[in-house]
């Protein structure tokens, strides 16, 4: 076992507690939009796709989430109105997660807050140079080992 030093374990804490602190942070902020962080992830990337439509397994890949976490927690933004499946006519066992209008009304409603607690709470905190620092690493650790 290969115990961290000094300078990785105060590196590594101060990276979980700057993780979680964020988190918190804005998924308090997107909750008074009455979404919570995942809601928003999933209305945002479609709204990026081609008719505001994905394969179930397209927009699971582009979230890094399992097809089971995002099937389930589909099922529960359908509920609410915010998405519906449409079975896919290439896949006669999969379908498309679609964003509906009241989804889309309700992330364009959600947009403006957001990103003014994402501005608030990390981007205008740091200077260009960190920003493209914290992108620099955030790529470099995303990346399967």
């Amino acid at each position: 076992m290969r115990w961290l030093d000094a300078d990785e374990e105060r590196a590594w804490r101060a990276l979980r507690r700057m993780m979680i602190a964020i988190q918190s942070r804005t998924a308090h902020d997107l909750a008074a939009a009455g979404l919570s962080e995942p809601d928003y992830e999933v209305l945002s990337t479609l709204s990026e796709r081609p008719g505001h439509a994905s394969t179930l397994g397209e927009q699971a890949a582009k979230m890094g989430w399992s097809r089971s976490r995002l099937s389930r927690h589909a099922t529960r933004m359908e509920a609410r109105g915010l998405v519906r499946r449409e079975p896919d006519p290439d896949d006669g066992r999969g379908c498309y997660l679609v964003l509906t209008e009241h989804g889309l009304r309700t992330l364009e409603d959600a947009a403006p807050a957001h990103l003014e607690s994402v501005r608030r709470h990390v981007i205008d905190r740091l200077s260009s140079a960190d920003l493209s620092a914290l992108e620099r690493i955030a790529r470099k650790l995303e990346e399967p080992t």
